[in-house]
């Protein structure tokens, strides 16, 4: 292992972008259970059964896509909607509709709060680089750019690979591996080469099932267990630890 807490071959870094780089997940989590809240509430009064801000975010939301979190977590009651469009209004009872619900909610709450990020992260991710190793951003937000730019950290990564960019290359979600791969591939990195730090189970599952070299998860809400089961190398509550072990 380097003085990085990594493989010796690892050549490059891709990183999470909620939960691992900013302080968003709880964010998320936040305006997810505003919107299905408000969902259920209509369609079953008010004994409905409200959304989990833990288990049910950790299980079906984490690191998706925001169309496949709405289709995950409605399933997982056995709820079916129409699908819609990507330019349904907030206000419409379909996958999209609920989706741009959620995102309003979200950009508000961020208007209104702010945004912060891990600064263990920002250090690591500033040693990695100062090691000549290259980094990339993977995240399913369509508000990734936005997001870097508020807390100063749009430079320190040489790849981006976001809801954006994921929409225009047609690359699926996790827990399918192909964002990090496109990360990978953009950075010149074999996936064996490659370390991918990531909170979410979807995200372990994408490391795990894209064979990347070093997968770590990082447990911001205790479920390190769940973390390794799903596929993590190394599990830290800060990446601050990596450097401290090695």
């Amino acid at each position: 292992m380097t003085e990085l807490g990594l493989p010796r071959q690892i050549l490059a870094c891709l990183f999470d972008l909620d939960g691992v780089i900013t302080k968003t997940a709880v964010v998320h989590a936040a305006a997810w259970k505003r919107t299905f809240d408000d969902f259920l509430r209509g369609r079953d009064g008010e004994d409905f059964r409200p959304f989990d801000a833990d288990d049910d975010y950790a299980r079906y939301v984490d690191g998706l896509p925001r169309a496949d979190g709405v289709r995950t977590f409605l399933s997982s009651r056995g709820i079916e909607i129409p699908e819609g469009t990507p330019d349904d209004p907030p206000d419409r009872a379909t996958v999209h509709g609920i989706g741009n619900r959620k995102n309003d909610l979200l950009l508000d709450m961020i208007r209104t709060d702010g945004v912060e990020a891990y600064d263990g992260t920002l250090r690591y991710i500033e040693a990695v680089r100062a090691r000549g190793m290259r980094t990339a951003v993977v995240s399913s937000s369509a508000n990734c750019r936005d997001i870097l730019r508020s807390v100063g950290a749009e430079d320190l990564f040489d790849v981006r690979i976001d809801g954006v960019v994921a929409a225009e290359r047609r690359l699926p979600g996790k827990p399918r591996p192909d964002t990090f791969l496109a990360a990978a591939h953009d950075l010149g990195a074999a996936p064996s080469a490659a370390a991918v730090f990531e909170d979410a189970l979807a995200g372990m599952d994408a490391g795990r099932s894209g064979h990347f070299g070093y997968v770590v998860g990082v447990d911001r809400v205790g479920q390190g267990d769940a973390l390794r089961d799903h596929g993590a190398d190394v599990v830290v509550k800060d990446l601050s630890e990596l450097t401290e072990e090695a």
